[in-house]
């Protein structure tokens, strides 16, 4: 089992700021946590954040601190029966980079206490952060004994920063020219990573492409349907033997053949029920490649309750009827958890979100109403072209990539939804908006009942 902790970009900022107030004396601070126990990974989302006041602590030294327990009732009450983790962290400020005895010592009192107070039997953590900001972490059992290492801690933000174990990662053959473009250790945290795709088509297949050839260690991809005719001028690795084959078995067999030895899981499923919903929040890394709004929608949810960085890409391509085209268009957005949404950015209304949940769960309600003129726009079908698909999936790979390796001459900042228009060859990038207030609240709660806060979910 791995333990993987996640935590958005202003929760980092705010403990960093708080653990070093620069007097060089330790610091302590608790959080509590969503997660997602799954199978295989372990995951905690920071939810809430509680800074314990320097002039609370009965004892603030460089190499030792206590402090009132009090403060962890507010937060035992949250986790109880919501299964939650309480997570301790706290400063050296000497950059001490273990757990001293002393340490030791506090986290089997403090977490053998929240143990029996909680009594679900599920671990929780403690951190320490040094002043670099970097943070390293262990899981603690109900005793407060040691469990195991953190196997990584991601901070999602304007870049994607995470600090692994000491477990090495070796670069293949195949990835050494991609690291005397972006280095060995960019190229060590692809092998590391688990990407989930959501939809497998015109620009799906072209991301999936690239993120395999890349060496990221373990693809999920994620479509429902299968190969037709009329997808095979647009599909990589399709061909007529392919059609009627489900698109994810189809790329599956593709990577494996690559050789390259990374970890593929297919899953022919809407994203709109629980094994798909979960499979994605176990992943490190969300890509969008879906036409529908509803798809979407729900992909920033899910990245919204687990801390997943979402790379969203669009394409749109406007016929004129006559054999012509009118407008050739896309769009590549990167969204962070707790910042703005595709709703906030007026990509979509939640009346046709509602209207495409209608479409899939009762057609014949949906066509009733579109006859009607309740719904417009919803239904519209638009040709597909594959080198239109191939740039902008190219643009949402490198969107990627500048995010764990940073290398713009500006800040990532100002890069926050690029939208592109071939018919004007533009590509107008613009910077991170107001923080949406639909999904604000929902930020690290991590498994809820029902999913997502969806009952339609199952």
């Amino acid at each position: 089992m791995d333990f993987l902790l996640r935590i958005t970009e202003g929760h980092h900022a705010r403990l960093k700021s708080h653990l070093f107030p620069g007097d060089g004396k330790e610091v302590v601070a608790l959080l509590l946590c969503g997660r997602r126990p799954g199978n295989e990974r372990h995951i905690f989302t920071v939810q809430e954040v509680v800074l314990i006041p320097y002039e609370e602590c009965r004892v603030r030294e460089p190499d030792r601190i206590t402090w009132p327990t009090t403060f962890v009732d507010s937060l035992v009450a949250k986790a109880h029966g919501r299964g939650k983790a309480i997570v301790k962290v706290h400063s050296h400020a000497e950059g001490y980079r273990f757990f001293s005895e002393m340490d030791d010592h506090s986290d089997r009192n403090l977490f053998s206490a929240v143990s029996s107070l909680l009594d679900d039997g599920l671990p929780h953590a403690s951190l320490i952060m040094l002043p670099s900001g970097e943070l390293f972490g262990r899981v603690l059992d109900e005793n407060g004994n040691q469990l195991a290492d953190l196997r990584s801690i991601t901070v999602v933000g304007t870049e994607i920063t995470t600090w692994n174990d000491s477990r090495s990662t070796e670069t293949a053959a195949f990835q050494r020219r991609h690291a005397q473009a972006f280095g060995s250790g960019t190229i060590a945290q692809l092998r590391r990573l688990s990407i989930a795709v959501v939809g497998c088509s015109g620009t799906g297949s072209v991301v999936i492409e690239q993120l395999a050839r890349l060496g990221v260690g373990r693809l999920v991809l994620i479509d429902p349907d299968t190969v037709e005719e009329k997808n095979l001028n647009r599909i990589l690795n399709t061909g007529k033997e392919d059609i009627g084959k489900a698109k994810v078995e189809v790329l599956a067999t593709a990577i494996h053949e690559f050789g390259f030895g990374q970890q593929v899981v297919p899953l022919q499923a809407n994203l709109a029920c629980q094994d798909a919903v979960l499979a994605v929040a176990e992943c490190d890394i969300a890509f969008g490649c879906v036409d529908s709004l509803e798809g979407r929608h729900l992909l920033n949810r899910i990245a919204t309750f687990y801390l997943l960085p979402y790379f969203d890409v669009g394409v749109r391509l406007d016929a004129d009827g006559k054999g012509g085209i009118e407008g050739i268009a896309g769009a590549v957005h990167y969204l962070q958890p707790g910042r703005s949404s595709l709703f906030s950015r007026e990509v979509y209304s939640i009346q046709q979100v509602e209207a495409e949940e209608m479409k899939r769960v009762n057609p014949a309600l949906y066509e009733a109403q579109r006859k009607e003129g309740y719904l417009r726009g919803v239904n519209e079908d638009r040709p597909a072209v594959i080198s239109v698909n191939m740039l902008f999936a190219a643009l949402t790979v490198n969107e990627f990539l500048a995010r764990i390796h940073p290398y713009r001459n500006e800040s990532n900042e100002n890069f926050a939804y690029i939208p592109g228009n071939l018919s004007e060859m533009t590509l107008l990038p613009e910077a991170e908006g107001e923080d949406c207030i639909l999904l604000k609240s929902h930020v690290g709660r991590g498994d809820t009942i029902p999913l997502l806060d969806r009952p339609g979910i199952l």
